[in-house]
């Protein structure tokens, strides 16, 4: 029983982190589907009874489909690169303390997972900082 367990709880631990990560991507494109559904239904009803649509609707269908400007992209470069930098922090200082918990079982064992959850927030890290760089760098050459 005790073997069982034992390969139960990392199978549970890694679909946890998986539901973890995907559950609020899938949540939030749920939820975007079904109001772009209701949309696209009162723009049925409507055009079979052959009202015009108001202009509320026509501004929300509209208002996705707009070019970035350059000053949005500048800004979202930005965004991007501080928010992967701090998820990059996040998750040394995840391997930071799971190395340190893990430890005072098993030092070896510590280490192993305390590097590698540091080591995979070094990925998100690093991208943020190439945002970063992305960013700085297109503002000089707006300056100049």
């Amino acid at each position: 029983m005790g073997f069982l367990i034992a390969q139960i709880i990392p199978l549970f631990g890694i679909i946890m982190i998986i539901c973890i990560v995907i559950g609020p991507i899938w949540i939030s494109a749920y939820f975007r589907a079904k109001e772009r559904a209701q949309l696209h239904e009162t723009l049925r009803i409507a055009y079979e009874k052959g009202l015009p649509p108001p202009p509320e609707l026509i501004e929300k269908l509209t208002a996705g489909g707009q070019a970035p400007t350059q000053s949005s992209a500048l800004n979202a470069d930005l965004r991007r690169g501080v928010v992967l930098v701090a998820v990059g922090l996040g998750l040394c200082g995840l391997g930071l303390g799971l190395g340190w918990g893990i430890g005072f079982a098993d030092q070896t064992g510590g280490a192993i997972t305390g590097g590698v959850v540091a080591g995979a927030g070094a990925i998100p890290g690093l991208i943020g900082v190439a945002y970063l760089l992305l960013w700085l760098g297109s503002r000089r050459t707006i300056k100049d």
